[in-house]
């Protein structure tokens, strides 16, 4: 099998370089201990901040990772002071993510390397090849869902 012209192999070399650009853009902002996964919720609770609760099964969705994943991320966060976890008065059960200031102090200095990211990705992409690209890889995810 020509490994170029796998789906699957492409797609996950194409991950790790993202996650590799991604690691680069926010240890430039010289911010200690904190994973591009981790960027990515923060602007995702930052996203949500103002619409909605958000609890770690929306994450798991979000990010279309297992539960145990997500509570290892969580706890971590958590442990960092990057959230906190909040009771809702419908269900005891149910802990809504809170982002705390430092979280949202990160969020103000990596948003923009994350766009320079997004930025560098789509160079020399037209808009149509964008959404050809997302509609493709949203039919490939259904697929193997």
């Amino acid at each position: 099998m020509d490994r170029s012209k796998a789906i699957g192999f492409v797609v996950k070399t194409l991950s790790n370089q993202v996650k590799r650009q991604i690691d680069i853009s926010v240890s430039k902002c010289e911010i200690d201990g904190i994973t591009g996964m981790q960027c990515w919720i923060i602007g995702y609770l930052c996203d949500n901040v103002d619409k909605r609760d958000v609890f770690q099964k929306d994450v798991e969705i979000a990010f279309n990772i297992r539960r145990s994943t997500a509570t290892v991320i969580l706890q971590l966060m958590e442990r960092n002071g990057l959230i906190t976890r909040e009771a809702v008065s419908c269900d005891a059960r149910l802990k809504k993510l809170i982002l705390t200031e430092k979280a949202f102090d990160i969020h103000l200095k990596i948003e923009a390397q994350i766009i320079q990211v997004e930025q560098k990705i789509a160079k020399g992409l037209t808009n149509e090849e964008i959404e050809t690209f997302l509609r493709l890889v949203n039919k490939i995810s259904k697929n193997i869902e």
